[in-house]
């Protein structure tokens, strides 16, 4: 089974925890990250690193936002006295601003937990 640990948080996209019972369900928790339009245009520019179809600055920018939301997640979960998230789902969203500009929101959300 894959998951996240950080700091003692399991974050799982499934509904169980193999081997660590739900003791508890405490709620949904969201998290949220947004990159702004420049972030892009400043990729874009540089694509000159792009290999075999892939951008490297994108997807660490892609990287960062969802490091961002799940953290948030995580510590809303744990100011509510979870020590787990589970069926966690992951959102991307491209906000378009008009004439080019835009934001891509990521967007995380799952259920707290205390387990065993």
């Amino acid at each position: 089974m894959n998951h996240v640990r950080t700091n003692s948080m399991i974050c799982v996209t499934t509904n169980t925890i193999e081997g660590h019972p739900v003791t508890r369900y405490i709620g949904i928790v969201t998290g949220e990250a947004i990159l702004g339009a420049n972030i892009f245009r400043d990729i874009f520019a540089g694509i000159r690193d792009i290999i075999g179809g892939r951008s490297a600055a994108y997807e660490k920018e892609l990287r960062s936002a969802r490091d961002i939301a799940l953290n948030d997640l995580q510590e809303t979960a744990r100011s509510m006295g979870a020590n787990a998230v589970i069926a966690v789902d992951i959102d991307y969203e491209n906000i378009s601003m008009g004439r080019g500009g835009g934001m891509l929101m990521v967007s995380v959300s799952g259920t707290a937990v205390v387990i065993d």
